[in-house]
């Protein structure tokens, strides 16, 4: 049976996260999240806020777990998921004038 995706099924994760950098190891830290947010698919929304599109709730929690799995020893890290529905009723403003709705990724999956 098909699972039919739609704007609720359909997730978004945002990571939203201040690390320090004042110590070199703090620094290596720092890029070694950012490098593995990047590497599992995540993009840069704002500074130190992350967002990657997920095709289902299941997997969603693939991500979520890689996410864990790389925190940083210190630091403030929140981790949000939405659904694309609420994703797309963000207002998006570059100063006074809204700013342009990101392009959704076009994403297939195979199995």
């Amino acid at each position: 049976m098909a699972i039919r995706l739609n704007q609720y099924r359909i997730m978004w994760i945002l990571v939203f996260f201040d690390l320090p950098t004042e110590t070199k190891q703090d620094k290596k830290n720092y890029t070694k999240f950012r490098d593995g947010m990047l590497d599992d698919g995540f993009t840069m929304f704002q500074y130190s806020i992350y967002v990657r599109h997920c095709a289902s709730r299941e997997n969603t929690e693939v991500h979520l777990k890689r996410i864990r799995s790389i925190l940083p020893p210190k630091g403030k890290v929140v981790i949000m998921n939405i659904t694309d529905k609420q994703f797309g009723m963000m207002e998006i403003f570059d100063g006074k004038a809204e700013a342009p709705r990101q392009k959704l990724p076009q994403q297939l999956e195979m199995f």
